[in-house]
């Protein structure tokens, strides 16, 4: 089983394998303390890993019994050619139901974990609320999604980053491509984004990241 999923990374791989890196800098995470805690005593569980390619993810997940999907949802995005058009007002079309397709096809398969990562700041809009939706529904109840978002637009410090676990309660941030922020999440818009989840527990940091852990 995890040698099936870790080919499905490897498919997955060649979209990431060049992208540019600066080097990591930790940062203390509680979401990823406390969701690190359910993964050592809950091996078996089916995960998705929506960032840039990372041996460190990859090695210490499956370690711990783990199988692991991945996905780098924000390269796709802003690389692939899913801008269709234009309406009446000039405003990007997307195909949403091809992206959608195209990253988080799971052939059925349901999941435990999302290490959904900053993805949502820069993906173009339409996409926000379908992958959303398509997690919800792709997960188990009590599946849990790990998030963060920037609290702040300024260059310095909304640049795209890959992320990489650690044993313990910090998590590794490198810069990556420099993709554009999109949008800025307040607490309320959150919510409101996952309003059908039944939990919602938010973790106080001292950077401009906010860090969340919803509950399907």
């Amino acid at each position: 089983m995890i040698r099936r999923w870790f080919d499905k990374g490897k498919e997955n791989e060649s979209s990431t394998s060049h992208v540019a890196s600066g080097p990591r800098i930790p940062r203390h995470s509680g979401a990823w303390t406390a969701l690190r805690k359910r993964l050592q005593a809950e091996p078996g569980l089916r995960i998705i890993d929506s960032g840039a390619t990372s041996p460190t993810n990859i090695n210490y997940l499956t370690s711990l019994g783990q199988s692991v999907f991945l996905c780098d949802l924000v390269t796709e995005a802003c690389t692939g050619s899913w801008q269709t058009g234009t309406d009446a007002n000039d405003r990007p079309i997307y195909d949403t139901e091809g992206f959608l397709k195209h990253t988080l096809d799971f052939a059925g398969k349901m999941y435990d974990i999302v290490l959904l990562w900053t993805s949502l700041d820069y993906l173009p809009e339409p996409f926000v609320p379908a992958v959303v939706a398509h997690l919800y529904a792709s997960m188990n109840q009590g599946g849990q999604v790990l998030a963060f978002f920037h609290t702040r637009k300024q260059p310095e410090e909304s640049a795209f980053c890959r992320f990489h676990v650690s044993e313990g309660d910090t998590v590794d941030m490198q810069t990556a491509q420099p993709f554009p922020i999109q949008r800025v999440f307040t607490n309320r818009s959150i919510q409101d984004l996952f309003n059908q989840w039944s939990g919602f527990r938010q973790f106080l940091a001292k950077d401009s990241i906010s860090e969340v852990l919803i509950t399907r």
